[in-house]
């Protein structure tokens, strides 16, 4: 991976082009930590218009690495296309003409909400300083950003992933303001696994030289964590797909004109190596730090009285799916979440594993209407 031209973060700041994103300023949030956030802002988008009476709201939330940008071309203020542009959109399942969707940036993101490469109140960046989050914080902001687009109650939350365990803490924390919920691919509880997967990550960002106790943000173009970064995403990368789905496009092939018994690639280090280089460019290294943390501590049952009685406060009609072939969250993850919940799990059937319920968006789409049937 060359980065000598990239700079110390991928991630968007202040005076970078704002694509379609929107800006509510926080009322210094106060973290589940203690600490206060002065000064802090959620980003976010939406698609289609907001009945009178609010009723008509949809909320869906993004992954780890995702963003608000659910549908919309790249382009200036976007590095990537929309991440769901299959549900998304007049006449999809998640219908703009009808639904006013809204999908923020997650708060310690790196795509215009407040996060470590934002500057704190003495004007440099957060970096290192910024506070630990939890999941309960990501969504306490998400309550503030409700009340100033004037949603009472969301028709829907959706979300997959870091994104399912904030449909769930939605559901649990805020059972009068969800009508109806859609959790994939997590579970209640973030297991021992998925912690040592995530803490595997996190020692190779914080193991780069250029790591610096997360204090990067102002290094010149060509230096920052990227190698840590990079790895940390090829390890993650392991996990959100199948080993079915590795060995049949892969093999043990090598790369297009390399040899590996020379010093060449196999084709699926190639594979690894891309998604490391994408994710360089577009992310910021302490912003995974501090999400991959929030994600390890997820336990809706935490000071509520244990998972059970956390799940008994939820009142929305829920849906809970999984993808057959999650090796990160497996099915039985959301079989024990949606038993908790008194329903049944659903599954979807793909072999690419955790990311499943980014690309069978068919399958989805699916479930999408299945929730929004009786909205």
């Amino acid at each position: 991976m060359n980065t000598r031209s990239l700079p110390a973060t991928g991630a968007w700041r202040e005076g970078d082009p704002p694509g379609r994103r929107r800006f509510l300023h926080l009322d210094r949030p106060r973290l589940e930590s203690g600490a206060v956030l002065p000064g802090a802002r959620l980003a976010y988008e939406t698609w289609g218009s907001l009945d009178p009476d609010g009723g008509n709201a949809v909320l869906v939330l993004h992954a780890l690495t995702g963003d608000a940008h659910l549908r919309g071309p790249a382009g200036p203020g976007h590095p990537a296309a929309g991440w769901w542009e299959g549900v998304v959109g007049p006449g999809l399942a998640l219908d703009t003409d009808r639904w006013f969707v809204v999908a923020p940036n997650a708060l310690g993101g790196c795509q215009g909400s407040t996060g470590p490469a934002d500057p704190a109140p003495d004007g440099r960046p957060w970096g290192g300083r910024f506070p630990s989050l939890t999941v309960r914080d990501l969504v306490r902001s998400e309550v503030a950003l409700a009340e100033a687009l004037g949603v009472p109650r969301w028709a829907a939350v959706i979300g997959g992933s870091l994104g399912g365990m904030r449909a769930l803490e939605w559901a649990v924390d805020q059972p009068d303001r969800v009508g109806s919920a859609l959790v994939l691919c997590c579970g209640a509880a973030a297991t021992a696994e998925q912690i040592a997967w995530s803490s595997t990550q996190l020692h190779a960002i914080r193991a780069d030289p250029d790591w610096l106790g997360g204090d990067f943000h102002e290094l010149p173009d060509g230096r920052g964590p990227h190698a840590g970064l990079g790895l940390a995403r090829r390890i993650a990368h392991l996990t959100y797909r199948s080993p079915q789905e590795l060995e049949a496009r892969f093999g043990s092939a090598p790369q297009d004109g390399e040899d590996p018994a020379a010093g060449g690639r196999y084709a699926v280090e190639s594979y690894l190596d891309h998604h490391a280089a994408k994710l360089v460019r577009r992310f910021d290294a302490a912003s995974y730090v501090r999400l991959t943390e929030a994600m390890s501590g997820h336990d809706v049952g935490r000071d509520r009285g244990g998972v059970a009685a956390a799940l008994g406060r939820v009142r929305a009609r829920t849906l809970v799916a999984g993808v057959d072939s999650d090796r990160l969250f497996p099915p039985a993850d959301q079989r024990a979440l949606a038993e908790g919940l008194g329903t049944s799990a659903r599954i979807i059937r793909s072999a690419h594993g955790h990311d499943g319920f980014l690309v069978e968006t068919e399958q989805v789409a699916e479930l999408v209407a299945e929730l929004l049937k009786g909205a």
